[in-house]
């Protein structure tokens, strides 16, 4: 059976009849496999280095200075230890007019750092591991840095009261995360210089680390300690992190990145999926005759089944393997556009991707291609004789259900995630009853248009799109899906990131300056004047330790965002006034004018973060400032408008009840482009300042956005491609019906002419309305993120459905004429004596 079913493989491969499965095949199997290859070795980078990106095997990680008494006893059980404090600030390059300012993410460490992994150097055109640290009188920076301040080696930069000289530039370090912050260029001392720098003032966020290194069990058993304690002792901000938990930021983001990219891959395999069962659909009606031959020369259902099971089981590892070998190579496009971000030098790709495209190219194989092929063991002797075809039997019809619930299996395994996995499904389904919908109503008004041209080819190409409703609507909704995702992230996301340039204010700030002491806030205002005399808000930072009376951490909410909230310091403040912006939606504004002995302390809380909180007014709010407990009644729920980019406060309490408390101040600012230096020469003069170019963020977030779109729209491509080779498989799937009419048409008088030219109509109206309805979807999904999610006006931008009404047009005519570009080939004669 096997030598007769590798015989009619190579019959079959010849005569071109598995030549588009095995396509379609390649691109489901390789969306598939690229995020796998991706992922996995992004995955097996961070097991490896598990250890160096914490700098330690253990690590307590606060936001005021770690216990000292924890260090001693680390030190008595013989660990090894080293520290490292992080924090942004200004680094300043140049004197008077010519000097040039640089917010940096700033790393002060002991002489031991890291106690695992090693720093990187930049040696010329080498990169060289070291083990030394920067010594006092000394700073170590990103090659980044250099260009930005037109430094070299040897020249000095200025962090707060030091002038240090730059004697390396660092290429990787092994505990640096990914925060916010370390998007700045890194700038890294010796822990000797932070107190000579007087950097670290009343308010300053320093991020304070002690690393300890030693035998796995007694790390572990000081880890179990250490945990007890804080627990016992109800302390926040600490932390701590091990070899088992690596980087669970990173690991979390990476789980994440691989949820959404496997989505994306899995749509283009869904269509491809189609795709597969439509071209097995025909090979199985090209089949019929040969299947009853077969029968009638003596050869049982069970081994006609047998025989196309075994050419089919052979197709679908040589596509997957191809498929594979395709998402191998396409995973590099991944790594040049993400990689980059998280991690380098990553590990070799192993084999288990490779072996997980393949399941998946088989699955969607059996689950797809298997209900036409069972209907070929179904076919009658006499069909030799009598060329007619039973309707498919309910086993057929259940295979169908399970090719659906393979495609739902395949979805709960890539998200890893049963809710999302069934979301998504839901919205597939959802998805593509919505837009079948759509393209059948734009089928049903083509019979109107018939007459609109007194010309045969428009004719013939309206009656043969109604003729064949149920695959005009699958072509149309195949490419339209393709088509919307790409417009999506191209013409739409420029209109998104173009209405939220709108949205903010043309004189919006783009400088924050933080940590003014008290001492310097008027000489600071004064200098201000000049730009808009912005306002100056004291800060305050404190913790949220209870909510009417009851004591709350990180594990008394189950929302992640508000963990995130619970276990860091808040930014207070206080005021009389309702700052500009602010609008109160439930409660009322405090009233201080009472005597100081009988004020009650009030709460203003930010609307969204008492919902993430689950606040409420009344609610008795205590916070810890610097060791003292401040409570505060919630009076008022305000609405902040984030887009203004102006100074904003989560809570502000009333002054009389904060009147004690210590705090700095904030304010914000626009600098014209031609007064750049001025914030050099404030820098000069108030060296403990932190002066945030908010404009350079976004600029070099925007750039980091950019990557991520770019791997995604590559992804999109293996779509696209999908909804292309849905088209052809339509197309092609009813070329022996287009070539028997053709030769009727052309027997009854039609020139080839116009029947080429009704093709060529035909294939522009489904390209045509492929493009509008993807046009309509990602305009749609464009006004609901713009309504919904960021909050800013949105215009409909006619662009998009030109681009999608040309770009379908172009993808429905290549597609068309690869499907049937014989179709007008053959002489009539033959045709209508083998019909």
């Amino acid at each position: 059976m096997f030598r007769l079913s590798l015989s009619m493989t190579m019959r079959d491969w010849r005569a071109g009849e598995l030549r588009f499965l095995l396509i379609a095949l390649m691109v489901a199997v390789g969306s598939l496999a690229s995020v796998g290859f991706f992922t996995d070795r992004m995955r097996s980078g961070l097991n490896r280095d598990a250890h160096q990106l914490l700098g330690a095997d253990l690590l307590v990680g606060a936001d005021q200075p770690i216990n000292p008494e924890w260090r001693m006893e680390a030190e008595k059980r013989g660990f090894k230890i080293a520290e490292t404090l992080a924090f942004p600030s200004m680094a300043l390059a140049g004197k008077g007019d010519d000097a040039i300012s640089k917010l940096v993410s700033l790393k002060a460490v002991s002489n031991d750092y890291p106690l695992r992994g090693n720093l990187k150097l930049n040696k010329g055109e080498a990169e060289v591991a070291t083990s030394d640290v920067p010594q006092a009188g000394t700073v170590w920076v990103d090659p980044a840095l250099l260009s930005a301040l037109n430094l070299k080696l040897g020249e000095k930069i200025k962090l707060g009261e030091l002038q240090l000289t730059v004697t390396q530039t660092i290429t990787s370090e092994p505990d640096r995360g990914a925060g916010f912050m370390n998007f700045a260029p890194r700038a890294m001392i010796s822990l000797k210089d932070i107190p000579a720098s007087n950097l670290i003032q009343n308010g300053s966020r320093v991020t304070y680390r002690l690393l300890i290194a030693g035998e796995p069990k007694a790390i572990a058993s000081y880890q179990k300690e250490l945990q007890s304690r804080i627990e016992t002792g109800k302390l926040k901000g600490v932390r701590l992190e091990s070899l088992e938990s690596g980087r669970p930021e990173m690991r979390a983001t990476l789980d994440r990145a691989d949820q959404f990219l496997s989505l994306v891959s899995l749509l283009s395999a869904m269509l491809a999926a189609v795709a597969i069962a439509m071209a097995a659909r025909r090979f199985m009606l090209r089949h019929l005759d040969a299947c009853a031959m077969l029968r009638c020369l003596g050869l049982t259902q069970n081994q006609v089944t047998s025989m196309y099971l075994i050419e089919f089981f052979m197709l679908g590892l040589l596509g997957s393997a191809a498929g594979v070998a395709l998402g191998f190579a396409g995973h590099y496009v991944l790594l040049e556009w993400l990689g980059k971000l998280v991690a380098k030098d990553l590990p070799a790709a192993n084999f288990l991707p490779a072996l997980q495209g393949i399941a998946t190219g088989l699955l969607l194989l059996i689950g797809f291609a298997l209900p036409p092929i069972l209907q070929l063991r179904n076919v009658p002797h006499n069909r030799v004789i009598r060329r007619e075809q039973d309707a498919p039997k309910a086993m057929t019809l259940i295979s169908y259900v399970l090719g659906l619930s393979m495609f739902i299996g395949l979805l709960l395994w890539q998200t890893a995630d049963v809710k999302l996995g069934l979301m998504t499904a839901a919205g597939f389904l959802i998805g593509l009853l919505v837009f079948a919908l759509v393209a059948w109503l734009g089928m049903s008004s083509l019979k109107r248009l018939r007459p609109l041209f007194n010309h045969s080819a428009w004719r013939f190409a309206i009656t043969a799109l109604q003729r064949r409703p149920g695959a005009s609507i699958i072509q149309v909704v195949s490419l339209a899906l393709g088509l919307m995702a790409l417009l999506l992230l191209t013409v739409v996301r420029a209109d998104l990131i173009t209405a939220w340039k709108k949205a903010t204010p043309a004189d919006a700030p783009n400088q924050f300056v933080i940590n003014i002491q008290p001492d310097q806030r008027n000489e600071i205002n004064t200098r201000l004047q000049n730009f808009g005399k912005p306002l100056m808000y004291p800060m305050i930072r404190g913790r949220l330790i209870q909510v009417n009376q009851r004591a709350i951490d990180g594990n008394s909410y189950v929302e992640d965002q508000a963990k995130r909230m619970v276990e860091r310091e808040f930014n207070l403040s206080t005021m009389n006034e309702l700052p500009a912006l602010n609008k109160i939606t439930a409660g009322t504004w405090f009233d201080d004018k009472n005597d100081a002995n009988t004020a009650q302390a009030e709460a203003s809380v930010e609307e969204g973060i008492a919902k993430t909180l689950k606040l409420k007014l009344g609610d008795k709010l205590v916070f810890d400032v610097a060791g003292q407990k401040v409570s505060a009644a919630v009076t008022s729920l305000r609405k902040l408008d984030w887009g203004s980019m102006r100074v904003n406060f989560f809570v502000i309490i009333n002054p009389k009840a904060m009147a004690d408390m210590p705090q700095t101040w904030i304010t914000a600012f626009r600098l014209p482009d031609a007064n750049k230096t001025f914030v050099n020469r404030l820098m000069l003069d108030f060296p403990n300042l932190t002066v945030v170019d908010v404009g350079g963020m976004i600029k070099q977030l925007q750039d980091v956005l950019d990557q991520v779109i770019m791997a995604v729209e590559f992804l999109f491509l293996f779509t696209l491609a999908s909804g292309v080779l849905v088209l052809y498989a339509a197309l092609a799937g009813s070329q022996d019906v287009r070539t028997r009419e053709a030769a009727l048409l052309r027997a009854l008088g039609a020139t080839r002419k116009q029947l080429s030219q009704a093709q060529w109509i035909e294939f522009l109206l489904i390209g045509g309305l492929s493009g509008v309805l993807a046009a309509s979807g990602a305009s749609a999904i464009g006004w609901a993120l713009a309504h919904f999610s960021f909050n800013f006006e949105w215009a409909f931008s006619p662009v998009v459905w030109l681009a999608g009404l040309l770009i379908g047009a172009a993808c429905a005519t290549i597609g068309g004429w690869l499907g049937l570009r014989n179709v007008l080939n053959q002489p009539p004669l033959l045709s209508l004596r083998e019909a």
